[in-house]
């Protein structure tokens, strides 16, 4: 279980996320809205009111203990709502975060979703030299719903009327009609969301290297561990020292040298030690 938060999750697209992901009882949720939503706080939903998306300060406060936030802010021409949250996000510790995406992919050339390619740049910017805050965009392509128009197939989404439609016989065609084209039903891409928010993430690379290797002093990873330590005279620090001492490091650990009896954890049965597991949840 994580606590996410859902920002805007009293509009019509967030609205349909914050019901999933309640109704799978599988998270803590908070909702910040600008508006009091009392049929949210009526159903156990802590709603938390923001006065302003550009106070940051405002913003850290209320995201502290938050692991999760996927962002519905709707309207955001100078993109300073939902910088002021990626920046809070980063203050307050959040691990992971889903910008206002929810529709056709990246640099579409669309205009209508330039601010959100503009927030894609900026989080590939904060991330750079290092990794500070996870995100996922989250494109479902177009709500199937639409298809229904003017059909009311949702609790909340708003039915807006697109390129076909099928209640008219009506479709917009490009020449040749090869052109495809995604499409998702909001209720399951709020399935996917409220599943997505218990993915473990990116699997490990897997660097498998060879015994006979190592025995003969043989480093063959593309991987190498950096070896920054502060009190390392310059000459001990780089890649080839790292090759050099690794194949025999990996071979002790091999011979059981990293495998160490419990003694001490069996000597003070009392005393609560950090698993690695938890040692990592808590920091990372």
């Amino acid at each position: 279980m994580v606590h996410v938060v859902i920002v805007g999750g009293s509009g019509n697209v967030g609205r349909e996320i914050v019901n999933e992901v309640v109704r799978q009882g599988e998270h803590q949720v908070t909702v910040f809205s600008r508006k009091t939503v009392p049929e949210l706080t009526d159903a156990g939903v802590n709603v938390i009111t923001i006065k302003s998306y550009e106070d940051q300060d405002e913003l850290t406060a209320a995201l502290s203990g938050a692991h999760t936030v996927l962002s519905f802010i709707s309207w955001d021409p100078t993109l300073v709502a939902q910088k002021t949250l990626i920046h809070a996000c980063i203050a307050a510790g959040v691990k992971r975060f889903a910008p206002t995406e929810w529709g056709i992919a990246s640099k579409s050339g669309f205009p209508g979703y330039a601010s959100k390619d503009q927030i894609h740049e900026y989080l590939q910017q904060i991330n750079a030299e290092k990794p500070v805050l996870e995100y996922c965009l989250f494109q479902p392509g177009t709500f199937t719903n639409y298809l229904a128009h003017p059909l009311q197939t949702a609790d909340h989404l708003y039915i807006s009327s697109t390129c076909l439609d099928v209640i008219k016989k009506q479709a917009l065609i490009i020449e040749d009609g090869e052109t495809w084209h995604t499409y998702t039903t909001i209720q399951d891409t709020a399935k996917v969301v409220a599943k997505a928010l218990s993915y473990p993430g990116e699997p490990f690379e897997r660097h498998v290297l060879q015994i006979a290797d190592l025995e003969k002093g043989e480093f063959k990873s593309s991987w190498i561990p950096p070896n920054d330590h502060p009190n390392m005279p310059a000459e001990m620090k780089g890649p080839d020292l790292v090759k050099t001492y690794m194949p025999a490091f990996l071979l002790s650990c091999v011979r059981g040298a990293a495998d160490l009896p419990p003694v001490w954890n069996s000597l003070l049965p009392d005393l609560e030690l950090e698993d690695v597991e938890t040692f990592l949840r808590r920091v990372m």
